[in-house]
This record gives C-alpha cells, sequence and structure tokens, in this order.
C-alpha cells in the first residue's frame, strides 16, 4: 500500500473582521460555534496587522467581512486576513461578504472608467479565496467575475414575508424604483401575490446620486405602495421615487432595501421622508443617528448561517430558495 490514510473529520471554522462583528456573532450563534480569537490592530500610520490565536491547518475556514465604512480599510482587512488564513495552511477558504462594495462599478458606462466590481473580486481570489458567499449582489453579473464557485443569497423572503405579515394583500402594490430592478419586483409579486408598478427615473451621469423622477407606471391611487431595491445610499432615489407614488395618489409608501448604505444626506432624507417605513436587513451596521421608530432592521444571520453549513457539509445552497 502507497500513501498514509488519517482518521481526521472535517473542521469549521469562523473567522470575523472588525467591519460588522455584531453580525458575525449572530451567524456564529446560529452555527453553535465560537468566532476564532483574533488580534487585529492598526499601526500608526494606518497599516492593519492581523494574527489568528488558533491553529487553522487543515480547517475548513469561514470569512465574515461586511464592506461598510470606512470601505477601503475593511476591504483591505479582509485582503490582509484571506492571506493570513492562506499561510496558516487551511484546507479551504471561503469569504462571507453580506454587502459587496463597488458592486455599482460592475461595467464601463463609459470611456475610460474602471470595472471595480471585477477588480475586488479578482484581489480576493489573489488573496486566498476559494469561494464566496454575499448576499443580494447589485447585479447578477458580478458572479461571472469570480473564477469559482459563488454561493449568492437573497433577502427577498425575509423582508417579503415581514411586509406580507403586516399589510393587506389586497391593497399591496408592489413598486420597482427604475428598470433594473423589475425582475427583483417581479418576485415579490410572485411571493404576495400584488399587481407591479414602476417608477421611471433617469440619472444624471455627470452628478453622482442625482436623480430625476419622472412618471409611474402602473396604478398605485389608494394602494400601499412597497418600494423594492436592493440599497439605499444616500436615499435621494428611493426617496424621490416614494414622492412620486404620494403624487400619484399612493395611500401609503414602505420602502424595503437589503442593503442599508444610509451615507451622506441620508438621515436627514429619510427622517423628513413621508414613507411610514424603511426595512433593511443587518447586512450592514445601522448608523445610530438613524435609530428611528420607523426605521425596522431584520437579521440574515439565519440565512448566511444555514448557507454556511451547507458549504460545509457539501450540501445545497441553491435549496435554501428552491421553494421561491
Amino acid at each position: 500500500m502507497t500513501g498514509i490514510k488519517t482518521t481526521g473529520e472535517k473542521k469549521l471554522m469562523l473567522f470575523s473582521g472588525r467591519a460588522h462583528p455584531e453580525l458575525a456573532e449572530e451567524v456564529a450563534h446560529q452555527l453553535g460555534v465560537s468566532l476564532v480569537p483574533t488580534k487585529a490592530f492598526d499601526f500608526a500610520n494606518g497599516e492593519i496587522y492581523v494574527r489568528y490565536q488558533e491553529s487553522a491547518r487543515g480547517a475548513d475556514c469561514f470569512l465574515i467581512q461586511s464592506h461598510t465604512a470606512p470601505i477601503n480599510k475593511w476591504i483591505m482587512e479582509q485582503l490582509i486576513m484571506l492571506d493570513a488564513l492562506k499561510r496558516a495552511s487551511a484546507r479551504s477558504i471561503t469569504v462571507v461578504v453580506p454587502f459587496y462594495g463597488y458592486a455599482r462599478q460592475d461595467k464601463k458606462h463609459r470611456g475610460r472608467e474602471p470595472i471595480s466590481a471585477r477588480l475586488i473580486a479578482d484581489l480576493m481570489k489573489t488573496a486566498g479565496a476559494d469561494r464566496v458567499v454575499t448576499v443580494d449582489l447589485h447585479t447578477d453579473q458580478i458572479m461571472g467575475f469570480f473564477d469559482g464557485p459563488v454561493d449568492h443569497l437573497f433577502a427577498l423572503p425575509v423582508l417579503a414575508d415581514y411586509v406580507g405579515a403586516k399589510v393587506d394583500r389586497e391593497k399591496l402594490t408592489v413598486v420597482s424604483p427604475d428598470a433594473g430592478r423589475v425582475r427583483v419586483a417581479d418576485r415579490w409579486c410572485d411571493r404576495l401575490g400584488a399587481p407591479l408598478a414602476i417608477v421611471h427615473k433617469r440619472r444624471d451621469k455627470d452628478v453622482a446620486n442625482q436623480v430625476t423622477v419622472h412618471e409611474v407606471v402602473g396604478d398605485v391611487k389608494d394602494r400601499v405602495c412597497v418600494l423594492v431595491d436592493d440599497m439605499i445610499d444616500t436615499g435621494g432615489t428611493i426617496c424621490a421615487a416614494a414622492d412620486a407614488l404620494f403624487a400619484n395618489g399612493a395611500a401609503d409608501v414602505i420602502v424595503t432595501a437589503t442593503h442599508g448604505v444610509l451615507s451622506g444626506p441620508a438621515a436627514d432624507r429619510l427622517k423628513n421622508s413621508k414613507v411610514s417605513e424603511f426595512v433593511f436587513t443587518n447586512t450592514l451596521p445601522t448608523p445610530s443617528e438613524l435609530e428611528l421608530d420607523k426605521i425596522t432592521v431584520l437579521s440574515m444571520a439565519p440565512t448566511i448561517a444555514r448557507a454556511i453549513r451547507e458549504v460545509f457539509e457539501d450540501g445545497s445552497v441553491t435549496s435554501l430558495f428552491e421553494e421561491q
């Protein structure tokens, strides 16, 4: 007989960066494990140091880091942590990115622009990631930027079930804030049995976050409208869309989004909006100044934990969403 047989069993190890430790702790609780103790700090010049307090040799490692603000710092920390795991002889490395940074830069709109979403994928692969788990990418095509498996999780079941349980579905209309979200809005319609409306908008290509709303396509008069989007950054697009719905006779507007980026003037816009409720998930931490009564945050930790378990046990992540 040639070679050596081992009797060792597979070992799952869960790691977290410093960007959003609350979500990582919740995922760990759902899995029934503890986060691996990690020493991480910044040098005086801003360089990041990371060292794990336990051996990762031969383990299936899962590294959670959401790209929240300051986004460039946390992306760099994630890359350093990946490199550390690779050099620690991990058996496999799965990077869990609840919110994928630079996802809006997924194609060239004009000449001499970067495709930054592809760059982030290349950096992760080079740093050592074998697999990626993420939630609600800005566009599905980003999955094609990775040279390896990508498990794309959806927040739709969590968000839609919450809305469906509190609103009279006979009065409900699902609204896409732009043409790009129509496919997702269609899935909402199928799940909730509601009609679809679309807000047509035009974005100023020379001014970031500048949107002009033109018209509402569909019947929203006296209806409870649910605006569905993947992310809300400054809040300009979604608040303008809500204003257009109210101008067309909507009785109420609820906004849902997977990722509450909520930067810049978002706090003031959400506070002053006539929208009755904003519903986000905890893929990103909610700024303390936005802990308002009309903001609801739902947890994606159970979904992420189930996906991690399926990956570890060589199961099917797709099966988690097949009933949708």
